[in-house]
């Protein structure tokens, strides 16, 4: 009697007991599921995997002595601040952004500007060519398509491509880009040119007319191509415009500018070197010495360890090389040090000494810190 008792009372402990751990499982299931549609619901209202966002900014201190005629240099600046966007539309179709602040404020009798340096849209054709049009940078010399302060030694950008490219250039057009083969890519495109005049000696810096309500009377086409391996870049561009001057000069005729460059890394050491070329044709630009512009450097770098890296670079550039041209080369050597406490972050500082044919030199020191994200 016992035992039946016993059994009984078991069989019914292990009913409410079963009955108890379902409703507890459910309750607790039930819970769960409510509590991931909550998180779904808030992750929908912040959460947006299509919109991309970077950055990247430097900050400059220059301490440099000037001679014959150069003046003096000492000063601190924010000269870059720089916001990325983009935005995802579909697996074949982007759009990417860049809006910078130069010198920290803008405005009347203010040292800087507020620029949109790129703004287009990229078209995937295939998995290997690319349609793009709107607002880029030129596919030309090292610096001017990845000038990040993380990506390139130096405080301040080199010389050469400041002044002969000239670094940072874009122009508003379409075309293509992609690879001929893994290893070789080109870019093509046709677009908005430079605008130069007898008023800044044809000097093509000047020319830029930064697609702000831009004349655009004469275009221009670009051509790149790059071999690219792990560790090595070989590549150039050309550039044709048949009016320098946008039909404001009758002195002015065609524009052509030829770039070849490369930038290695093997292990600890680098290298990068350039060789930039103006032709202008026209009696203008003839008068001035400006119908062949020119310039380039070598630049061997050596980085014991990741995070600190030594260079020296050798830069020479004329803007006024041609047939009338006075003496006028300009040569700088830098020599100075990186170091990147985070990849996304670089401390720098060097020292410049210039030999000018004109006398204006400015020799001195250079401090600065980057970012890019």
């Amino acid at each position: 009697m016992k035992k039946a008792i016993t059994m009984i009372l078991m069989t019914a402990l292990v009913t409410v007991s079963s009955h108890v751990t379902a409703e507890t499982t459910e309750e607790r299931l039930a819970q769960l599921e409510k509590e991931v549609q909550n998180l779904k619901q808030e992750q929908s209202v912040v959460a947006l995997p299509e919109v991309s966002l970077g950055g990247y900014g430097e900050l400059h201190y220059n301490n440099l002595s000037g001679h014959g005629g150069a003046s003096d240099k000492e000063s601190v600046d924010f000269h870059r601040f720089v916001i990325y966007m983009g935005h995802e539309f579909n697996d074949r179709i982007r759009f990417s952004s860049e809006i910078e602040i130069e010198h920290s404020l803008s405005g009347d009798g203010k040292p800087g500007e507020v620029e949109l340096e790129q703004a287009y849209i990229d078209f995937d054709i295939n998995s290997e060519h690319t349609l793009r049009g709107g607002l880029f940078l030129l596919p030309v010399g090292i610096l001017n398509e990845t000038h990040e302060p993380t990506t390139f030694y130096g405080v301040e950008r080199n010389s050469v491509e400041k002044n002969i490219i000239p670094t940072t250039w874009w122009e508003a057009g379409f075309g293509m880009h992609g690879g001929i083969t893994d290893d070789l890519l080109y870019s093509a495109y046709i677009h908005s040119g430079l605008m130069t005049s007898t008023g800044s000696a044809y000097s093509v810096r000047s020319g830029r007319q930064k697609v702000a309500k831009a004349t655009a009377s004469d275009l221009a086409g670009t051509l790149a191509l790059n071999w690219r391996v792990p560790g090595v870049t070989v590549g150039g561009a050309v550039q044709f415009q048949s009016d320098i001057s946008q039909g404001s000069d009758s002195d002015t005729g065609e524009g052509v500018l030829g770039e070849v460059h490369t930038d290695i890394r093997k292990g600890a050491l680098g290298l990068r070197a350039l060789y930039a070329q103006w032709s202008l044709d026209g009696d203008g630009p003839k008068s001035y010495g400006s119908d062949k512009q020119y310039g380039w450097y070598i630049e061997p770098s050596f980085r014991p360890i990741d995070s600190i890296g030594l260079f020296a670079r050798y830069s020479a550039w004329d803007n006024k090389a041609g047939s009338a041209g006075t003496d006028n080369q300009k040569a700088q050597i830098d020599l100075g040090v990186n170091w990147w406490p985070h990849e996304q972050v670089v401390v720098k500082a060097d020292y410049q000494w210039q030999d000018n044919e004109d006398d204006k030199e400015q020799n001195g020191f250079n401090m600065g810190m980057g970012y890019a994200f």
